[in-house]
């Protein structure tokens, strides 16, 4: 799967992307909406990893989706 499917159906994605990283809040999940940029922030905030990590996790994630 590609990104630009999980940005234009984000609503249908967001408990799977809570499901993958639990940290996230609602809220933070609402403010992504989408954007690929925003959630790799959230997530180098919440877990601290590098954003090679974060990045290889998004794709990891997409594969599976």
């Amino acid at each position: 799967m590609k990104w630009n499917e999980v940005e234009g159906n984000w609503k249908q994605f967001k408990g799977k992307v809570r499901e993958e990283w639990g940290r996230l809040t609602n809220d933070d999940v609402d403010v992504i909406a989408g954007n690929r940029q925003q959630l790799e922030g959230k997530i180098q905030e919440y877990y601290g990893k590098s954003p090679k990590e974060i990045e290889h996790e998004i794709e990891s994630w997409l594969a599976r989706s």
